[in-house]
């Protein structure tokens, strides 16, 4: 099957957004609705949805495995190994450059660029959230039903929650969204069929099952697969969740101080890109078996299993559709997906980057500047990061 675009078109879009991505896992899902489903229509704000909610329902990077499928959709295999290597690449190689750096992250003007960025954030998820309820969730049962999965996950600090609100929301969209919402069933063209798809859910089931055996005989980079895929493989939630995980195997294991361990985690909070980078820090900075190899070995299979997983279901997703009560559910599943982003939009990137009333007003020109003025996201970012260094001089 022919891919609506190339490989190249792919790496050009996904490298600009590796370069300018800021905030975290839930600003690049904004990022990506912007870029992608907005300005340049490569699906459907109903696929979109669905597509969100496959990888919030699967383990791993959420950000980067939507990433990956948008990719896939468009240009193929080789669109999706460009969205990876653009979206990632920049903030790996950041985060192995800034470890060089890291006394200098804690100085003055470092705080207010970071805080800059964390503004960002707050910016471009508003507008994400905004745009994606006014087209989703058009009537009051959909508008309820993000309301209370927005209510659910402020309420509840279990990574376990977001699969219960997507489900819930599968089962109130048969129950509540009637006749005329089944519009949102619309599947997916992925470039592989029901057969590559088993076969790629059994090779991450292979590589979850042998690795550790392999760890054992034969150590070394082995060990180093092993530790960073099983952190891919069965963590819900994204980056700042599986950071326990990666702290007990790299730390625990005698492989980094935890105190280069925390500073690297905080640097990589100030990256664009997505946070399971952060990998690549860990393994270039390994006691004793550190270094570029080991970086890279980190950094492939953390993401590994979470690619192979979404790639794995995503051909099985259109018989789902083909159900009777397919669109409803979906239609309940995109409002619920809505209530997550607008959960997170309070918690954690509201909370984290408004501290002050001059924040608000920092925020609300980034608002102009990206609705009203019709501007990119890059000029949200000049503007945050200017005012919070004047603002944090003045």
């Amino acid at each position: 099957m022919k891919s609506p675009g190339s490989a190249g078109e792919v790496f050009r879009v996904f490298s600009r957004l590796g370069l300018t991505s800021f905030g975290g896992p839930v600003a690049h899902l904004a990022y990506f609705h912007q870029e992608l489903i907005v300005r340049r229509r490569w699906l459907s704000e109903a696929q979109y949805a669905q597509l969100l909610a496959i990888c919030q329902f699967l383990p791993g990077p959420a950000s980067s495995q939507l990433g990956f499928c948008l990719g896939l959709l468009r240009g193929g295999w080789l669109g999706a190994l460009a969205a990876f290597v653009a979206f990632t690449l920049p903030s790996a190689l950041l985060l192995v450059a800034v470890a060089l750096l890291l006394p200098y992250l804690d100085n003055d003007t470092g705080v207010a660029v970071i805080h800059g960025l964390k503004i960002v954030a707050v910016v471009v998820v508003a507008h994400a959230v905004s745009g994606m309820a006014r087209k989703l969730c058009p009537d009051v049962s959909r508008q309820s039903i993000a309301v209370a999965a927005a209510a659910i996950m402020l309420l509840s600090a279990s990574a376990w929650a977001q699969l219960l609100v997507i489900a819930a929301g599968a089962g109130l969209g048969i129950t509540l969204c009637r006749v005329g919402q089944t519009e949102s069933a619309e599947g997916f063209a992925p470039p592989h069929g029901p057969r590559v798809g088993l076969a790629l859910l059994l090779l991450f089931s292979v590589l979850l099952l042998c690795l550790p055996f392999l760890a054992q005989s034969v150590g070394g980079w082995a060990s180093i697969a092993e530790v960073f895929y099983r952190a891919g493989a069965l963590v819900f939630g994204g980056g700042h969740v599986v950071l326990p995980l990666l702290e007990e195997s790299v730390v625990g294991r005698g492989w980094m101080a935890a105190d280069t361990f925390l500073a690297g985690y905080g640097a990589a909070q100030a990256v664009p890109g997505p946070l399971f980078s952060f990998a690549a820090f860990l393994g270039a900075g390994m006691q004793d078996t550190g270094g570029w190899a080991a970086a890279v070995i980190a950094l492939l299979f953390i993401f590994m299993p979470g690619f192979l997983l979404v790639a794995g279901v995503l051909p099985f997703w259109n018989r789902v559709t083909a159900h009777a009560y397919a669109g409803r559910a979906i239609a309940g599943v995109n409002a619920a997906v809505v209530g997550l982003l607008a959960a997170a939009l309070y918690d954690p990137v509201w909370v984290s980057a408004i501290h002050q009333p001059v924040d608000v007003a920092i925020a609300l020109v980034g608002w102009l500047i990206l609705t009203a003025w019709g501007r990119s996201a890059i000029y949200v970012v000049m503007w945050c990061v200017l005012a919070s260094l004047g603002c944090h001089f003045l």
